[in-house]
C-alpha cells in the first residue's frame, strides 16, 4: 500500500483545514487508516483511526470535537477534517495504514505515507 498525504498548510488560529490521504491497491476496505502527527522535538503522535468500513472511529484527547476522521472507500481516500485549530496544532501529519481490524487505543501501523506540514499562528 503506497499513501499519499495532502492538504497542509499554514492557518491562522481558530481556522480549519483538510488533509486527505489517498491509497493505492484494490483493497483499501480491509486496512483501518490513521492519522498521526509529530511536532518538532517530539515524538510522533496518534491522532485519530478508522476502521475498514468508517463505522468505528476513535480520536486522541486533545483532538476530540474538534477533529473528524473520515473515509470514502469508492475513492481510496481518507480525511482528516480539523476545525477550531490551535497552534499546538502545529505539526507534520501523516496518514498510516494497518492491516485487519481497529478496536481503538492502539494502532498497530503497517504503512506510512509521507508527511503534509500543517502550521497553526496565533
Amino acid at each position: 500500500v503506497q499513501l499519499q498525504a495532502s492538504g497542509g498548510g499554514l492557518v491562522q488560529a481558530g481556522d480549519s483545514l483538510r488533509l486527505s490521504c489517498a491509497a493505492s491497491g484494490r483493497t483499501f476496505r480491509s486496512y483501518a487508516m490513521g492519522w498521526f502527527r509529530q511536532a518538532p522535538g517530539k515524538e510522533r503522535a496518534f491522532v485519530a483511526g478508522i476502521g475498514g468500513s468508517g463505522g468505528f472511529t476513535y480520536y486522541a484527547d486533545s483532538v476530540k470535537g474538534r477533529f473528524t476522521i473520515s473515509r470514502d472507500n469508492a475513492k481510496n481516500t481518507v480525511f482528516l477534517q480539523m476545525n477550531t485549530l490551535k497552534p499546538e496544532d502545529t505539526a507534520v501529519y501523516y496518514c498510516a495504514a494497518k492491516k485487519g481490524s481497529y478496536t481503538g487505543s492502539t494502532f498497530s501501523t503497517d504503512y506510512w505515507g509521507q508527511g503534509t506540514q500543517v502550521t497553526v499562528s496565533s
